[in-house]
C-alpha cells in the first residue's frame, strides 16, 4: 500500500535524504564486514592473526582481479576471491567438508506449515517496522539506480522506487506463506553491480532461479555454510564500502547550502551516535529500541523529519548585493 503513494513524498525524499541513508547503510555494514573478518560475533578466536590474514587474502584477491583489463577476470573477482579463501581455509583447518550423508536430498517447502493466524498485537509493531524498512529500501534502490546509470530524480526514478517497495511487500508475503521471515532489499548487491559492471535484470532472474534450486536441495546450502566468516568478511567489506561511497557521491553531487548541511549533520550525528553508543536507548521501551536502535532507521527518520520541517519554512531568497560602480 505504501508503494502506491510513496511518490507523493518527493518533497522529503530528496537526493540529500537518500544519500544520507545510503551512506549510513554502508558505514553500518562495514562494521559487519570487519567483524566477520575478525571471526564473527562470539568467535573464540576473534581477532586472531589467522582470521585477519584469511580475510586480507580474499580482499587482496578481489582488488587485484579488479585491476585487470580483462572484463571476465573482473566479473569473476568476487567468486574467485571467495573460492581462494575457502580453499586456503580448508587447507589450514578453518573450514570443514560437508557430511553429505546427514543432509536430506530434497526439501519441498509446505505453505503455512505451522498454521495461519492473525494477531493485532503483533501486526501493529511489525507494520510500523515495515514502514521504516521502506526508508532503507529507498536508499538501496537509489544506489541501484546510480550504479545502473539511471537517473536518481524525476518520474522514472520515482516509478522505480514505487516498484521496488511494492516488490518488497510481495516478496515478504511469499516468504510468510512459505514459513520464513520477511525480507527486504540487500545493500550488498549494489556493491556487486559496481564491482562487476553488470546491472541487467535478466541476470537477476537467473540468480533467482539458482537461489530457488539451492533452497530445494539442502546439501547445496550446507556447502555454502562451510565458508568461514573471515572469507565472507573479506568479500563483503569491499561491497559495503562501495555502498557508503555511493551515498557520499550522491550527497557530493548536490549544492550544499546551510539547511542541507544542517540536515546532514543532525542525521549522521543521531544515526552514527546510535551505532557508536549502543546503550543509548537502553532505558527506552522495547518498541523504541527496535525502531530507533538501528543507525539506518535513526538517520533516515532524522533526515526525513528535517526535510519535512524545512519544506514548511522555505528560506527567503537573498536580495542581490548592490555593486557600486567606482568613479574614475
Amino acid at each position: 500500500m505504501l508503494s502506491r503513494f510513496i511518490d507523493k513524498l518527493k518533497i522529503v525524499i530528496t537526493p540529500v535524504v537518500t544519500g544520507i541513508v545510503i551512506t549510513t547503510i554502508g558505514i553500518y555494514l562495514i562494521k559487519v564486514g570487519v567483524t566477520d573478518i575478525a571471526g564473527g560475533v562470539g568467535a573464540e578466536d576473534f581477532g586472531s592473526a589467522t582470521n585477519l590474514l584469511l580475510g586480507s587474502l580474499v580482499l587482496g584477491t578481489i582488488v587485484a582481479l579488479n585491476m585487470s583489463r580483462n572484463i571476465m577476470v573482473r566479473l569473476s573477482s568476487i567468486l574467485v576471491g571467495l573460492l581462494v579463501g575457502w580453499l586456503v581455509a580448508l587447507m589450514i583447518g578453518k573450514a570443514s567438508m560437508v557430511d553429505f550423508a546427514s543432509q536430506p536430498l530434497l526439501s519441498i517447502p509446505v505453505p503455512f506449515k505451522y498454521g495461519f493466524a492473525f494477531d493485532w498485537h503483533a501486526f501493529v509493531p511489525i507494520a510500523f517496522i515495515y514502514l521504516i524498512t521502506a526508508i532503507e529500501s529507498t536508499g538501496d534502490l537509489t544506489a541501484n539506480c546510480m550504479f545502473s546509470k539511471q537517473p536518481i530524480s524525476g518520474r522514472g526514478y520515482l516509478q522505480r522506487i514505487k516498484g521496488g517497495v511494492l516488490a518488497d511487500g510481495i516478496n515478504s508475503l511469499i516468504a510468510a506463506t512459505f514459513n520464513t521471515f520477511p525480507n527486504t532489499t540487500f545493500s550488498q548487491n549494489n556493491g556487486v553491480i559496481h564491482l562487476t559492471g553488470i546491472a541487467s535484470r535478466y541476470i537477476g532472474y537467473f540468480i533467482a532461479g539458482i537461489l530457488f534450486v539451492l533452497g530445494m536441495f539442502p546439501v547445496l546450502g550446507a556447502v555454502l555454510m562451510t565458508i568461514p566468516k573471515p572469507v565472507l568478511g573479506g568479500a563483503t567489506l569491499v561491497m559495503f564500502g562501495t555502498v557508503a561511497a555511493a551515498g557520499i557521491k550522491i550527497i557530493a553531487n548536490e549544492e550544499l547550502d546551510r539547511r542541507k548541511i544542517m540536515t546532514i549533520a543532525i542525521s549522521f550525528g543521531l544515526g552514527l551516535g546510535v551505532m557508536l553508543v549502543p546503550d543509548l536507548l537502553k532505558q527506552a521501551p522495547k518498541l523504541v529500541q527496535t525502531v530507533l536502535g538501528s543507525p539506518v532507521t535513526m538517520s533516515g527518520i532524522a533526515a526525513l523529519t528535517m526535510a519535512g520541517l524545512l519544506s514548511l519554512f522555505p528560506e527567503s531568497e537573498k536580495s542581490p548585493k548592490r555593486v557600486e560602480a567606482s568613479e574614475a
